[in-house]
């Protein structure tokens, strides 16, 4: 026969240790892991910086690959931009250039 014993209030005390031990245990893991979650956080935002920076490095690269084979390709686009860049013309043509008025903005003292 097992007689249980009324141990009065350190049963109490035992449970209460016991609860408590089981919330400190719960707050060493939440601070132990803390920091993780940070720099897990902190390397998704960069993850996302840089796809957001891959895709207009890529749109620039497919733009500029255009205009290479366009280049290559387009003895139009060769003779524009001999015209805007270089300021050619063709034989008894008339260029016209013109040029942004400079602003003499006085110095303010």
């Amino acid at each position: 026969m097992i007689m249980k014993v009324d141990l009065g209030i350190w049963s109490k005390l035992t449970g209460a240790v016991i609860f408590l031990l089981l919330v400190a245990g719960f707050c060493l893991v939440v601070v132990w892991y803390l920091p993780l979650i940070r720099q897990n956080e902190h390397m998704r935002q960069q993850i996302l910086r840089l796809d957001t920076q891959i895709a207009q490095d890529e749109e620039t690269a497919r733009r500029l690959k255009a205009a290479i084979d366009s280049i290559h390709r387009d003895p139009k686009t060769v003779e524009r931009l001999a015209r805007e860049k270089l300021g050619y013309a063709k034989a008894n043509e008339t260029v016209i250039r013109f040029e942004e008025a400079s602003t003499n903005n006085p110095v303010l003292r």
